[in-house]
Parts: C-alpha cells; sequence; structure tokens
C-alpha cells in the first residue's frame, strides 16, 4: 500500500517576511542604542501605541480626534498617582489604560454625537479643559507636576535602565499591533469599514452605529492611556506641560502620513515623525537659534509633509509603498 503523499507547507508569504523582519529588527535595536537614542526610540514605541488606536478611529470608524494626548495624560496621571500612593507600579499601569476607557466613555456619549469638524473641535477642547484642570489640581501636583514616581518593578525586578523600558515600550506596542489587527479582521472590522464609508449605509446594514463609534473611541483611548502610563514610569516625573496641544496634532498628523486605516501605516507614520521631530529639535536649539525655533520648525514641518501627503501619497506611506509594489510585480 502506497502511503500517502507529504503535504508541502506553504512557503512564507511577503506579508509575513514584511511584518516579521521589522518586528525582529526593532527588538533587537535597542541593544546598540546610545543612552540618548534609547530615549528617542521608547517615546517612538510609546507613540506608536497611540497612533495605531488613532488609525482604527479616524480610518476605520471615521471620527477625527484632536485631543488623544488627552487619555495620554490621562493615563500618565493615574499611574503616577496610584504609584505614589503606594500602590504597585503594575497594578497602577494596569489601571492606566482602564482609567483612560472610563473616561473615553464619560466624554464619548456626548462628543460622539457630533460629526466631522465639530467633533475634531470638541476634541481639542476636551484636551484644553483636561490639562487646565490638572494644572489647577493640587493633589496631582499642580502646575509644577506629579512628582516622585517610583521605578517600574515586574515581579520582584526593578527597571532601572532604559534599555528595561525601551522593551517595555516594544512590549505595549507588539500587544496594541496584534490587538488592532485582530479587531480590523474581525466582523467588528468589516463593521468600523462600513461606518466609515457612510453611517447611514452602514445602519441600514445592521452595523450598531453609535456601540461601535463608542467602543473603538474607547479602545484608541485606552492603548493612548496604556502608553501614558509606560512614559509616567519612564520620566518619573510628569507635568501639564507634558501634553500641549502640539502633541494630539502631532498623532494626527502621524496616521495621516503613515497611512490612515493601516495599522502598519501607523507604526510607520510615528517612526518617520517622531525621528524627524528629534532633527528638528536638534536644530532648532542649535546655537544661534531662537527660543521659538523648535515649535516654528515643528509646526512647519507638519504643514509641509500634510501638504506633500496629500498631493503625493494620499493614501499614506504604506499604502503608496504597497500599490507600487503590487504594480511592479504584474506582468
Amino acid at each position: 500500500m502506497n502511503s500517502a503523499p507529504a503535504v508541502r507547507k506553504p512557503a512564507p508569504s511577503l506579508a509575513h517576511l514584511t511584518t516579521a523582519l521589522p518586528a525582529l529588527v526593532s527588538l533587537v535595536l535597542p541593544l546598540a542604542l546610545d543612552d540618548s537614542q534609547m530615549s528617542v526610540y521608547v517615546l517612538l514605541c510609546l507613540a506608536g501605541t497611540v497612533v495605531v488606536g488613532l488609525s482604527l478611529l479616524m480610518g476605520y470608524a471615521g471620527q477625527v480626534s484632536l485631543g488623544q494626548a488627552s487619555f495620554y495624560a490621562v493615563g500618565a496621571y493615574t499611574a503616577g498617582l496610584l504609584s505614589v500612593h503606594g500602590l504597585p507600579p503594575l497594578l497602577a499601569l494596569a489601571a492606566a489604560p482602564c482609567a483612560a476607557a472610563v473616561f473615553a466613555v464619560i466624554v464619548g456619549v456626548p462628543l460622539l454625537r457630533l460629526r466631522g469638524h465639530h467633533l475634531a473641535f470638541a476634541t481639542l477642547a476636551l484636551q484644553l479643559i483636561t490639562v487646565s484642570l490638572v494644572g489647577e489640581a493640587e493633589w496631582a501636583g499642580g502646575a509644577i507636576g506629579l512628582q516622585g514616581i517610583p521605578d517600574m518593578s515586574l515581579f520582584g525586578f526593578t527597571l532601572t535602565e532604559d534599555i528595561h523600558y525601551a522593551y517595555m515600550a516594544w512590549a505595549a506596542l507588539a500587544v496594541t499591533v496584534v490587538l488592532a489587527r485582530n479587531i480590523v479582521n474581525s466582523r467588528s472590522g468589516r463593521g468600523l469599514r462600513a461606518l466609515a464609508t457612510s453611517e447611514t449605509a452602514a445602519s441600514a446594514s445592521g452595523v450598531p452605529v453609535g456601540r461601535y463609534k463608542l467602543t473603538v473611541f474607547t479602545q484608541a483611548a485606552a492603548f493612548a492611556g496604556l502608553a501614558g502610563g509606560i512614559y509616567a514610569f519612564y520620566l518619573g516625573y510628569v507635568a501639564p506641560g507634558s501634553f500641549p496641544v502640539l502633541l494630539s496634532i502631532t498623532y494626527v498628523v502621524m496616521v495621516v502620513v503613515g497611512g490612515l486605516g493601516t495599522v502598519w501605516g501607523a507604526v510607520a507614520g510615528a517612526a518617520v515623525i517622531t525621528l524627524l521631530v528629534q532633527l528638528l529639535n536638534a536644530l532648532g536649539t542649535s546655537p544661534g537659534m531662537p527660543d521659538s525655533a523648535p515649535t516654528v520648525l515643528s509646526y512647519a514641518v507638519y504643514a509641509i509633509l500634510l501638504i506633500a501627503a496629500v498631493l503625493f501619497a494620499p493614501r499614506g506611506l504604506v499604502p503608496t509603498l504597497q500599490d507600487a509594489w503590487r504594480r511592479r510585480r504584474q506582468p
């Protein structure tokens, strides 16, 4: 009797390779970075964590938010305050995304009744109000900020080196990417895509529009809260000035430049803009430059990038590169 032929396993696809290679490179990269570069790496991963959620909100649910840094601030202050008052750091970090999500539910119920630029301006006002209230609250350190946040500790091991926080930020980004991809590929993800196309058509097709909008708004806020909690432990200090309006605008620019509605586009946009911001800060703080140079350069470059993205890559860097690759492979 002839034995059944062995089943040949399919070769890894290009999509799997293009996913695994950047993940592997980013995982080993901290081993080759110095202290200043490690700080940029941590901020890049935290920005990516926030922007992945914002890409879901803007690209899939079609909701524009100019106040994502407010949820980042809620997560940072939650983790900082709880750890300062004696809660174990790991539990304080776990509470950060939960607090941001609860805050998103409270403000999202009235805000998400708005659409388009009305919602954008409302979320911008939300951030201004949140930062102002925190700055006036003595229990949160007031305008001086919350100091004395202890180091993160995991199962008896205290994280004291930058490389420790680099891998923590990498892990947060990895978890966020996996969750976002699962959401996109699920039935809910299909409902979100229908919602972004037309709320009326999605509602007529049986999509619970209000519940989906609030859910993705809350999910994006939780991602931002997680990043904010890590940020608080990494710096050991948070203040209202750490969460300016420019930070929320930066997140939006990251999403648009990388590619709305794509998980990897959000990560790519976060990487490009974070590195560019660091370059502009170095240029703006060089000898002979005025004090306002870093801010002026940031706004100017953001405007140029947005104009260039709209003109030459309206779908973002990642979708544009993917389309170019497909056209090249076609006979």
